[in-house]
């Protein structure tokens, strides 16, 4: 990771990134206490799971790619980079980290789960799937290749 001074960007745009998050996570917390609801200890893991799973596709599939487009420019022979300056390259910073995107999609769910608790077992346990895919995918391509 490059520090901000060797960034096209401002520590301000950094600032209001984790402003929204924590913002974010207030209304989450706020929420929970509205409904009473959250996540148990035998739901952390399908969260994480399908966490994982949908950090991937926003990260790297082709589908949400109009979702990067604005942010992240894709030479189809080249690394993938942030475009602009400022909060643009900022925030295509985020969505080229599957760590940093990882804690918004974890938090997008965790909310799901707290301000509707059924579609948020239903988006973690679709994820979870997803994920069980990839690994059983990746373990047959192990397979294949020995």
């Amino acid at each position: 990771m490059r520090p901000t001074a060797a960034t096209p960007t401002r520590p301000a745009n950094y600032a209001l990134i984790s402003a929204v998050y924590a913002a974010a996570f207030g209304a989450t917390v706020a929420a929970s206490g509205r409904t009473g609801e959250l996540p148990t200890q035998r739901e952390l893991l399908p969260l994480g799971l399908a966490t994982s799973c949908y950090t991937r596709v926003v990260t790297q599939q082709k589908v949400e790619e109009w979702l990067r487009r604005p942010f992240v420019e894709e030479p189809p022979d080249a690394p993938w980079r942030p475009r602009g300056r400022g909060l643009r390259y900022a925030v295509g910073e985020l969505l080229l980290c599957t760590r940093c995107t990882g804690a918004w999609v974890g938090l997008g769910l965790v909310a799901l789960r707290v301000a509707a608790p059924r579609a948020g077992r239903l988006a973690a346990a679709t994820g979870t799937v997803g994920t069980v895919n990839d690994a059983a995918q990746a373990a047959f391509a192990w397979l294949r290749s020995r």
